[in-house]
């Protein structure tokens, strides 16, 4: 057999680059933690999961050959990371890119690593805070020799085959989707699916908040209403006077229903804890994996409309929409008269 991965390098401590090392501690492999915070590193080594480090030199100096580094950063700075780790590896070593960063920047960053004989592989990671205890799921990039070397550390990390029923029609061995990783193919696919992925879940998400919101409004034939231009008739009142319990919704849903999902799991503990949403203003962000499915398919020609629209709903939460609504707002007043209705 081939030789395989013993041994890890992880360079960003957060809420998932930690927990990826203690779930491959856990599985056996040794690794070494680094952090531009001394306290992430003292955490882990503290808990004997982690040998520390004190800077990328150091990393790879308590490393053997052929060395592999996990970058867990933000998009925004990976590429300077990874181009800084690979400036300390020799020939043969592999960085990980671990995060969400934008597929063509893999293609490009394995081109010039490939230069120096390092190879490169891009792992689309989700679980996000959960995967500690539930694995990750993960969408791989790469050339063969490098993905299979590190066959042993994407399987400590893979939820396992047992975290699913299996598929009805699937016979034999389990296949290495089964076990919650799946090698993609060439440098930049593990990003390319990551990306689907979570333009994927805008959508799902914007799915479950409008259906909500529309059931919170269910009520709305016992509001008194004016009688003016700028107030729609309601139709029949008596068809909305349903006060519906939400969180008792969600939770029935999560029961034999076809749209039941983790996401709608989550959906109803929020809203146990925090049945009006107090707790949010509403202003929802985005990473940019949801404008990245939206430009390639464009690109592509491939019609995504929910994806596009989920993420149009994020920019208009975040305010962007005012100047718009109220131009709309001028232009209504400039061809019927009608005055903006002031609302408190």
């Amino acid at each position: 057999m081939a030789e395989q991965a013993k041994q890890l390098g992880m360079i960003g401590l957060g809420r998932m680059g930690a927990n990826l090392v203690r779930r491959c501690a856990a599985a056996g492999i040794e690794c070494v933690a680094y952090d531009r915070n001394a306290d992430a590193i003292a955490e882990l080594v503290d808990e004997g999961v982690a040998v520390g480090a004190t800077s990328v030199e150091d990393m790879v100096a308590k490393m053997d050959g052929p060395r592999a580094i996990w970058v867990m950063v933000p998009a925004a700075v990976a590429g300077m990371v990874v181009y800084d780790v690979a400036d300390h590896l020799s020939e043969g070593d592999i960085v990980i890119d671990g995060g969400n960063s934008h597929y063509p920047a893999d293609i490009e960053r394995a081109h010039e690593l490939a230069k120096r004989g390092i190879r490169y592989v891009d792992v689309g990671t989700s679980g996000g805070v959960w995967g500690l205890d539930r694995g990750y799921c993960m969408m791989i990039g790469g050339a063969d020799d490098a993905v299979a070397y590190l066959d042993p550390v994407f399987r400590a990390l893979a939820p396992g085959v047992d975290a699913a029923e299996r598929t009805p029609g699937r016979a034999g061995d389990p296949a290495q989707a089964e076990f919650g990783y799946l090698h993609c193919g060439p440098a930049g696919s593990g990003h390319f699916v990551k990306m689907v992925h979570n333009g994927i879940e805008y959508a799902i998400m914007q799915a479950y908040a409008e259906g909500f919101a529309l059931m919170e409004r269910a009520d709305v034939g016992s509001e008194e209403r004016a009688a003016d231009t700028n107030t729609a008739p309601i139709g029949d009142p008596a068809h909305f006077q349903y006060d519906l319990d939400l969180p008792a919704i969600a939770e029935v849903w999560r029961r034999g229903s076809v749209i039941g999902s983790w996401l709608l799991d989550l959906t109803a503990q929020s809203l146990v804890e925090d049945p009006n949403l107090d707790g949010f203003g509403g202003y929802v962000s985005d990473s940019g994996e949801g404008r990245w499915t939206v430009l390639a398919a464009v690109e592509a020609g491939a019609p995504v409309p929910t994806i596009a629209d989920a993420l149009f709903s994020r920019f208009a939460s975040r305010g962007n929409a005012d100047y718009g609504n109220k131009m709309l707002s001028a232009m209504r007043n400039a061809f019927g008269g009608h005055l903006e209705k002031k609302v408190d």
